[in-house]
């Protein structure tokens, strides 16, 4: 599989969304623990590959209450997609799923998603932030394949 392409990282603050700073190609190589010890903070990402797979504004954070990795996105589809979508979490999460919400959004036709990506397979907090998106960009990817399918 490709190595997923990051165009921008955003660093932002939870309780306004304003953006602190804007990542370099060294902050991709901080551990994903950033999150943690920066737990006010969180990530924006923009890449054409997430985009590919019908991805929407993807964010990285640690929640509050559980201390979980999250992933927030949109994820363009259809209503009818529901189960495929919540089995297939279910299942990459090894069914930890604190945190984990699903809703669709009737007037944008779109999904948002809640996804405590620490439960993947291969999540360690010392890795980098490149190989934590890495790992979430491929099981999305595995996920594009199953709704293709479906």
């Amino acid at each position: 599989m490709s190595t997923v392409t990051i165009n921008t990282i955003e660093v932002c603050v939870k309780e306004t969304e304003e953006t602190v700073r804007f990542a370099d190609e060294h902050f991709l190589q901080e551990p994903i623990s950033y999150l943690k010890s920066n737990i006010a903070e969180f990530l924006f990402v923009e890449s054409p590959d997430f985009d590919e797979i019908k991805v929407d504004s993807l964010a990285l954070e640690v929640d509050d209450i559980f201390k979980t990795y999250m992933a927030l996105f949109g994820l363009q589809g259809k209503k009818k997609e529901a189960e495929t979508i919540r089995t297939f979490i279910e299942e990459k999460l090894q069914h930890n799923l604190n945190g984990f919400s699903i809703s669709f959004s009737d007037n944008e036709g779109f999904w948002e998603l809640n996804v405590p990506f620490d439960s993947l397979k291969g999540f360690d907090e010392t890795m980098s932030i490149q190989d934590a998106l890495q790992l979430l960009y491929e099981a999305l990817v595995g996920l594009h394949e199953v709704r293709a399918n479906n």
